[in-house]
């Protein structure tokens, strides 16, 4: 069975700002983790955090950016494993912008979860909501 994250945000502020967020390696940096993104179609990069073993993870996510439109929609792939070349996380992070009541609404789908992935699944649940609240605390800086 194919498990989903969906979850929708709003930022008090322009599109362009939330875009930043998403696409400047920097940025990304604060409120997610050390990374090497560049927004090119096709470039392939990764996040990188503590190895996760209770997830069989060696806590780098292979990335690869799949589609851009510009300050409207950002997908790329998010793939992880035990570090042996192998991934049994095969996923799809889709972010999705649109000008909203003066700010902007954000809409994640992290999509490809599947029974081997649960636990993980379950484990971003909350991990996403949190790490986006990063954002928020950036921005009222």
């Amino acid at each position: 069975m194919e498990h989903s994250i969906k979850q929708s945000y709003f930022f008090p502020n322009p599109v362009q700002t939330v875009w930043e967020y998403l696409t400047t390696s920097e940025l990304l940096e604060v409120w997610l983790m050390p990374n090497d993104f560049k927004l090119l179609p096709g470039h392939e990069f990764s996040f990188r955090t503590n190895p996760l073993p209770q997830f069989n993870c060696d806590g780098i996510f292979h990335c690869k950016i799949l589609e851009i439109e510009p300050l409207k929609k950002l997908v790329y792939s998010w793939n992880g494993g035990p570090g042996d070349g192998t991934f049994h996380l095969k996923t799809v992070v889709e972010w999705v912008l649109t000008e909203e009541n003066d700010g902007t609404a954000l809409q994640l789908t992290h999509s490809g979860f599947n029974d081997e992935s649960f636990e993980l699944f379950k484990g971003m649940q909350n991990g996403w909501a949190q790490n986006i609240q990063k954002i928020v605390r950036h921005l009222n800086n």
